[in-house]
């Protein structure tokens, strides 16, 4: 049975609800807390929710079909997270500056040495060796080329948090304090 992604609580049926910008599952008692987000097939001209002309112009019935057909169409999207852009970005080491250092020490070369075998500025190299700023995705290429090194933090440990996995069900209602 589908969980409401507020308060928790299992029910046959869940409403998309779109809450300060953010999309939730919802019970019809968490449903208030936002606005409830109606959304198209893009396979064929039925609604998930009945928002068709009907339901404007005729009062009670439309609304009672409305419920019904809610109850029919949510039950499987919570477990899925959108992917974003951000999903495809690798991410720069915290200690880049070490790395870089390292490397460019174990290959007996200069700050200057270095920077113009990679066509750089050697004020380049400086300010990444210092942390003080992060190197461009053309530079950091050219880094690890020459250097022999990654500048990227290994492992895809941050995906899990956000995997739909069934072991536990961390809800908001789990993580955030109303204030009433």
């Amino acid at each position: 049975m589908p969980q409401c992604e507020m308060c928790g609580s299992e029910r046959p049926s869940l409403t998309t609800v779109k809450v300060e910008g953010a999309e939730l599952e919802l019970c019809d008692d968490c449903k208030e807390f936002g606005t409830e987000v109606r959304t198209e097939s893009s396979s064929s001209q039925s609604t998930k929710y009945s928002t068709s002309s009907t339901s404007k112009s005729s009062g009670s019935s439309g609304g009672s079909s409305g419920s019904a057909s809610a109850g029919s169409g949510s039950s499987g999207g919570s477990t899925r997270r959108r992917r974003d852009m951000f999903d495809n970005m690798d991410e720069i080491a915290a200690d880049y500056d070490r790395r870089i250092r390292e490397a460019r020490e174990g290959l007996s070369l200069s700050q200057e040495d270095l920077a113009q075998s990679l066509n750089e500025k050697a004020s380049l190299i400086r300010k990444l060796e210092r942390g003080d700023i992060l190197p461009s995705d053309d530079v950091q290429q050219k880094l690890e080329r020459k250097l022999e090194i990654s500048l990227v933090e290994g492992g895809e440990t941050d995906d899990s948090d956000w995997s739909g996995g069934s072991s536990t069900t961390t809800t908001l209602g789990d993580v955030v304090k109303r204030k009433d």
